[in-house]
């Protein structure tokens, strides 16, 4: 067998550039064929785009490409379609308002006749789905599915269209970990039949729990090729950032002050009548850091929209004790996004591109979206255009925001950067209260290691954070004390320092072990 026939993918020299941004430079790569290949990175260090190039989005600038050995060239997504190569996005392509068979079949309808075409598919991806654990209801409407099952049909219409060779985008950003686990399970699979699987991702145990190789990418240069077998997280941390990297979070006992938010029979009906918060009760005190966690859908994002002001109680009330005033939510005082930051609270949501930013934007806008009006930005009745830009250059520096250029759109940034924008804007404006809502949700390794130190921060300068996080090692390293909820309601309250996993486990699934109710008796009877 030719050497090049090893492998499903080849790259040699590839260059791209964005203006004065460098994405890629001089990458070699060499995926071996029925394999399931890691890339790594800090966000911007050039691996979406990359997969990109691949992909027939975009087109390099030099070097070339093999597929199975021979030359590729696309010129767009259908040329590598038609080469095998089939593409999941960190952010989902599908119409939301058709079905998963419709979804799957657009694009690659076969002729004039659609009944025929979708009773062919239908078939067809009965199979698929009972070869590779795929199970999806073919004639829901995709807006009417959780996210995982949204991704299980980008990866059917892949399949679908015969890819031999997967690339999938930060796959795990949006799942819960039982639904990460089965997309593991399911990429297996895949591999085991003879598919080659490409995986892009930040996140170092998944890497060390699926893949054969991995190769490391720093500020667009490819840096390492390595067997996964022969690495470890703090050698892949070091090789994407540059430097050691501390994996844990490091802090001190934290010095509880008083209640700065207290939420009394909270509740919340939405538009269906269904009860999404039901009378939740909690406080959050001045120099601690209280942990929300819960499987993704329990109440959870209400909640977070409740006490940022976006959402009007049904029932019950919460209270923010600012430095000059106390403030009552209710049904019948409603707070808005302006009026709570004007109380002194900072909101960081947990969808930063549906709550956080406005893409059109430039990264300078961004930076002041919510807090325009304030002194700092205006001079007299006009913006002072210096100071915010200035301001934001100072921000971007200070976070590593890349590129750090206060012109540059917010839709161009990659993910994590998007992410440091919203999480400084909000950090940098001193709130007395802080809501995080999944602060690292599609964030490398690097910068999830200085965003938690600027939480931990945050608590010791006496502020209250209330951090909502699907990442149970996130909420066990930077919590005090964990709130656990499940279908709406709090179950039960953990010491931070003596949580497991397995406990919390339990009680998100709506399962409260007895050494817990005990503690919880005790601590209502006390």
């Amino acid at each position: 067998m030719d050497q090049t026939d090893r492998y499903a993918i080849e790259l040699r020299g590839i260059d791209k550039r964005f203006g004065e941004v460098y994405a890629n430079k001089q990458i070699d790569l060499q995926v071996r064929k029925g394999s399931i290949h890691g890339i790594v990175g800090e966000n911007g260090a050039g691996k979406s785009t990359l997969m990109s190039i691949i992909y027939g989005f975009y087109h390099a600038d030099k070097g070339e490409m093999l597929i199975d050995g021979k030359p590729f060239k696309p010129h767009g997504s259908q040329d590598a379609i038609a080469a095998g190569v089939g593409m999941v996005h960190q952010h989902f392509m599908l119409v939301n308002n058709f079905t998963v068979l419709e979804n799957v079949i657009l694009g690659a309808e076969n002729g004039w006749h659609l009944g025929k075409s979708l009773a062919a598919a239908e078939k067809l991806l009965g199979e698929l789905a009972r070869d590779y654990g795929l199970e999806v209801p073919l004639h829901e409407k995709v807006e009417d599915l959780p996210v995982g099952l949204q991704q299980r049909v980008e990866i059917l219409k892949a399949l679908y269209r015969g890819a031999r060779i997967l690339i999938l985008d930060e796959p795990t950003g949006v799942l819960t970990p039982q639904e990460a686990d089965h997309l593991f399970e399911v990429l297996k699979k895949l591999r085991d039949q003879g598919a080659t699987i490409i995986l892009i991702t930040h996140k170092l145990r998944e890497i060390l729990a699926i893949t054969d190789q991995v190769s490391i990418m720093r500020r667009g240069e490819m840096v390492a090729h390595v067997a996964t077998k022969d690495t470890d997280k703090e050698q892949l941390a070091e090789l994407m950032v540059g430097r050691k990297v501390r994996l844990k979070v490091d802090k001190g006992a934290a010095q509880p002050g008083e209640a700065k938010l207290k939420v009394e029979g909270l509740s919340y009906f939405d538009d269906a009548k269904v009860e999404r918060v039901k009378s939740v009760s909690f406080e959050v005190r001045a120099g601690e850091v209280v942990g929300i966690a819960g499987v993704s859908g329990n109440g959870q994002s209400e909640l977070l929209s409740l006490l940022g002001g976006i959402l009007k109680p049904s029932k019950g009330s919460f209270t923010l004790h600012g430095s000059s005033a106390v403030h009552l939510v209710d049904h019948d005082q409603p707070a808005s996004p302006e009026m709570v930051r004007n109380f002194g609270l900072g909101h960081i949501p947990e969808d930063r591109h549906k709550m956080g930013l406005i893409n059109r934007f430039e990264a300078k806008e961004a930076f002041i979206l919510g807090y325009h009006q304030r002194a700092q930005y205006n001079k007299g009745m006009l913006q002072d255009k210096a100071a915010i830009r200035q301001d934001c250059q100072e921000k971007m520096d200070k976070w590593d925001v890349r590129p750090p250029h206060p012109e540059h759109k917010t839709a161009n940034f990659s993910g994590g950067n998007q992410q440091k924008l919203v999480i400084a804007r909000e950090v940098e404006q001193n709130p007395d209260v802080l809501l995080v809502g999944q602060p690292t949700r599609g964030v490398d390794i690097g910068a999830i290691e200085y965003i938690h130190q600027q939480i931990i921060a945050m608590r010791d300068k006496g502020k209250a954070v209330l951090l909502v996080s699907v990442e149970l090692d996130e909420i066990m390293s930077l919590s005090d004390r964990i709130l656990v909820i499940a279908d709406g309601r709090i179950v039960g309250e953990l010491d931070g320092a003596k949580a497991d996993e397995r406990t919390i486990g339990l009680m998100m699934a709506n399962i409260v072990p007895d050494e817990v109710a005990a503690s919880q008796s005790q601590g209502a009877t006390s």
